[in-house]
């Protein structure tokens, strides 16, 4: 019984998506549950299982093409045993057979042409800046996957180097000077076009603090050990960050608001986005109702996200809302920024890097420096939306978060 391969119903949000990366060959024996193919979409990498055991008998559209829900992506054969690979059949040479050379080369099928590449094998051939010429190819009629070319590509990088003798006084060629023009991924090509839309639409502004994290690192020092043993999981610079910014937002609620149309929505709850780096480029999993959790639950919250957006394993409902983002730069070591909105919301915290700074001289009453004191000292960057949000609102926002972090006692006590 053939069974089809069929695009999940995407998201109302979600038109379309493009083929990504096909995990098996037609041949290949497959489980029930085994994931078949990867369909990238604008937000998340959608995994496509099959549905029973059997042998994936054809494939119906290959990586790099544009699909939508329902199509059909290919065919499995229930229950079928896996085809044979074509092997050479190894028998004892007649007698009368002339010996083969032993320095005979093998009989290895190349590729050399468009034909025999998928859009996904030429995208990672322009990528690594390979040409398809002389790479040995494993696929089914003489065509050359992926695997081929990053299996050469890592055989490139092992092979010792033969630097040729360079003339005594012939000029030696640059080389030509080459291009690569490579689509851009369709999450890529989505936050351009909202990082641009907040750009259109929005009256951003950016206000600036600094603020001392001595207080919050003497707690990490003394408890850190304690609060990992008690529950499994570090303690964290963004905990900390995350419930000073409930506090504020629960202070000036319009910072927690957004615009729909010529109406102002306040928002009740707290659903904080925590932008995070992956393999396919930043996205910003929501962290929901954070007023409810610890400080505790709160880290092991952003470290899940962490670990799903490194797998590609991101769902719609983890970045699907959000009420206020939080972006910390200083991982990267950017001292300051000005970040950028994510719509609808109507601001966005950024962090930075922790420096060793001079914040205080105390001077002797004969004029000598007695003390010099540093601190370790973090920029902060708050952006909003200047539609709804006045100067004076933002600006004390942003200075409630420095006091609440400067005496993190305040978090506990709630003033």
């Amino acid at each position: 019984m053939a069974i089809e391969i069929k695009v999940p119903n995407l998201p109302e949000s979600v038109s379309s998506g493009t083929i990504a990366t096909w995990h098996v060959k037609v041949g290949d024996t497959v489980k029930r549950e085994q994931n078949l193919v990867d369909i990238e979409t604008d937000k998340v990498v959608l995994e496509v299982p099959a549905t029973a055991d059997g042998v994936l008998e054809s494939i119906s559209i290959e990586a790099g093409a544009s699909v939508t829900s329902g199509q059909v992506l290919g065919v499995i054969g229930e229950g079928a045993a896996a085809a044979p690979k074509a092997e050479a059949k190894t028998e004892a040479p007649a007698k009368d057979a002339p010996a083969k050379s032993a320095t005979a080369p093998a009989a290895t099928t190349t590729a050399a042409a468009d034909d025999v590449q998928g859009p996904a094998v030429r995208k990672l051939l322009g990528e690594l800046g390979l040409k398809a010429d002389g790479i040995p190819a494993s696929g089914r009629g003489g065509r050359l996957t992926v695997e081929d070319v990053k299996a050469y590509a890592d055989t490139q990088k092992t092979a010792p180097k033969v630097e040729a003798a360079k003339p005594a006084v012939a000029p030696v060629s640059a080389g030509p000077r080459e291009e690569q023009r490579v689509p851009m991924t369709r999450i890529r090509a989505r936050i351009a076009e909202r990082l641009k839309e907040a750009q259109n639409t929005a009256a951003m502004l950016t206000t600036f603090n600094e603020v001392d994290l001595t207080a919050v690192d003497v707690l990490r020092g003394k408890y850190k050990e304690s609060f990992e043993k008690a529950h499994g999981v570090k303690l964290g610079y963004m905990g900390f960050f995350v419930r000073a910014a409930v506090e504020a937002l629960k202070r000036y609620p319009l910072v927690n608001a957004s615009i729909d149309g010529t109406d102002v929505v306040y928002h009740n709850y707290y659903d904080i986005g925590i932008a995070v780096s992956s393999p396919r480029g930043l996205v910003v999993p929501i962290v929901k109702d954070v007023d409810l959790l610890s400080l505790a639950g709160v880290e092991k919250a952003i470290g899940a996200f962490g670990a799903k957006a490194k797998d590609n394993k991101l769902t719609m409902e983890d970045l699907t809302g959000g009420t206020f983002s939080i972006t910390n730069g200083g991982v990267f070591g950017s001292l300051v920024s000005t970040p950028i909105i994510n719509p609808p919301q109507s601001a966005i915290l950024g962090m930075h890097g922790i420096k060793e700074r001079l914040v205080d001289v105390i001077v002797g009453p004969d004029g000598k420096v007695e003390k010099v004191v540093k601190a370790p000292m973090m920029w902060l960057a708050l952006t909003y939306d200047h539609r709804i949000i006045d100067g004076k609102e933002a600006v004390l926002f942003l200075r409630t978060i420095k006091e609440l972090l400067e005496d993190p006692a305040r978090l506990l006590l709630n003033i």
